[in-house]
């Protein structure tokens, strides 16, 4: 390996956290050395990166959602109207309080979240049942005075892409229902990002703030920690009542409504980059990698013919709707396959004079490494095959991995001997003291009860009563 080759050279991944780090940086997704703690820069690369991901969140949601925009200020006034709500953000939020050197008659936050910057609005548009459902969203940061550890894309002061919804409902029932849909959502989209999500409700004492339930979908990272990839949020009444959201029902009669919200970040995109990568960088799933195809001309003395082959290829698959890249560079071909596997391109394209004479092509799976000769006549199709068998591939070892790291517990130290691989399952009988004297003695949380659960029937861990629920049990970020 080349002295440049070994200095740019990544932390084995088993190193997670200083692996991960250096990969943002040598994958060119963030630059952390913006002079503002836990405020991150979006690279060129990790931004296109960032967009194909959300893309696949609008297309997702398009189907019956809209899409908006709301200032990002929320008058004081507003924001302190839901009281449980504001309790659980009171520590976390940025006030603007001049406009220049002037001080403001009514401060201004910068949101948090958005409940309070949107339902003024719900209160003005909600007027009939004829208005339900309401199923709006937007993409926007969102500011957090976090006092933890930060962390790019995991925790943050500014969420730079915040896809939040909000939707309006004539009753709890068709609310329920909605949280229930926008958890589907929720994991068709990770399976597009070829990652395996773990979808539960949970404990009461870990609700959004305002809520009547709420549902999480969490993913585990390959250091046994889990990181919350989506919440939904079943908000009943509550907001209807505060922020006086009515409509007139078909009997005519004034009755408030009821609501959800749900919400995905980056770090969604955090997920992806650690559950796919490895020790030689990103490892990105076809559908979203900002370079699909590299392709790498092996060129000797004469470089006319193979340069021109490889331009034709170029034409063939960007035809077929294939995002490519040749690289003519001069560097040699080691240093380029290992500029393109840092940035985790889903394929290589080798083409050489040996190759060309045969017609054929070297096409390279950058999950795996196998490596297989094509025919240049049907060079598209096997592109899109190979892209098939990536994208399957990513998702299946995936799943494999959590599957095996998730251990049916029934004492506190089996929790313990495990909980560093991954998740623990329990039975729990559901009692609050039970779930927090748990949570003091493994070191670890309870996430929540796995959605669709089938009935089973077992003995709490902490006190030993009949218990007919498991939980998830894991340390997280």
């Amino acid at each position: 390996m080349a002295e440049q080759e070994k200095e740019a050279a990544l932390p084995q991944k088993e190193n997670f956290s200083e692996w991960y780090n250096d990969l943002l940086q040598k994958g060119e997704i963030m630059d952390v050395r913006y002079p503002v703690k836990g405020l991150y820069v979006w690279y060129p690369f990790g931004f296109n990166i960032r967009r194909n991901v959300y893309n696949i969140m609008r297309e997702l949601l398009d189907k019956d959602h809209q899409e908006t925009l709301f200032p990002l200020l929320i008058p004081e006034n507003e924001f302190m109207k839901e009281a449980e709500h504001i309790k659980g953000f009171e520590d976390e939020v940025y006030w603007v309080t001049h406009g220049g050197t002037s001080p403001l008659d009514v401060k201004l936050a910068l949101r948090p979240t958005s409940e309070t910057a949107i339902y003024p609005m719900y209160k003005l548009w909600v007027r009939s049942h004829a208005d339900l459902p309401l199923k709006l969203y937007q993409i926007v940061n969102t500011f957090r005075y976090e006092t933890k550890h930060t962390r790019p894309l995991i925790r943050l002061r500014e969420i730079t892409s915040f896809k939040e919804a909000h939707t309006v409902h004539a009753t709890w029932e068709e609310a329920a229902a909605q949280v229930d849909e926008a958890i589907r959502i929720y994991t068709e989209f990770y399976r597009r990002l070829a990652i395996p999500v773990l979808p539960s409700k949970r404990p009461d004492w870990d609700k959004f703030p305002g809520a009547d339930y709420t549902i999480a979908t969490d993913a585990l990272m390959p250091d046994g920690k889990t990181l919350q990839v989506g919440t939904a949020h079943h908000l009943g009444a509550n907001f209807a009542k505060t922020f006086d959201i009515t409509y007139e029902d078909v009997n005519g009669e004034q009755v408030y409504a009821h609501q959800t919200c749900y919400g995905v970040s980056e770090r969604s995109i955090a997920a992806l980059i650690s559950i796919h990568g490895d020790d030689k960088g990103l490892v990105i799933p076809p559908e979203i990698a900002p370079v699909q195809v590299v392709i790498i001309p092996i060129i000797f003395k004469e470089s006319t013919d193979v340069l021109h082959a490889c331009e034709n290829v170029k034409k063939e698959l960007e035809d077929a709707g294939v995002r490519v890249k040749i690289d003519a560079s001069e560097d040699r071909p080691g240093a380029k396959y290992y500029k393109w596997e840092m940035k985790g391109v889903p394929v290589r394209l080798e083409l050489g004079p040996r190759d060309l004479k045969n017609n054929a092509a070297m096409l390279v799976r950058r999950d795996t490494g196998e490596k297989r000769q094509v025919s240049l006549e049907n060079i598209s199709g096997e592109v899109l095959s190979m892209f098939k068998a990536v994208q399957t591939s990513l998702y299946e070892k995936a799943k494999r991995e959590v599957e095996e790291r998730i251990f049916d517990c029934s004492t506190h130290d089996e929790i313990r001997q495990n909980i560093t691989k991954g998740i623990a399952k329990v039975f729990w009988c559901g009692r609050k003291e039970c779930g927090l004297k748990l949570e003091d003695e493994v070191g670890a949380g309870i996430l929540g009860i796995p959605t669709g659960q089938e009935p089973c029937e077992g003995k709490c861990i902490t006190c030993g009563a009949d218990a007919d629920t498991q939980v998830y049990v894991a340390r997280t970020y």
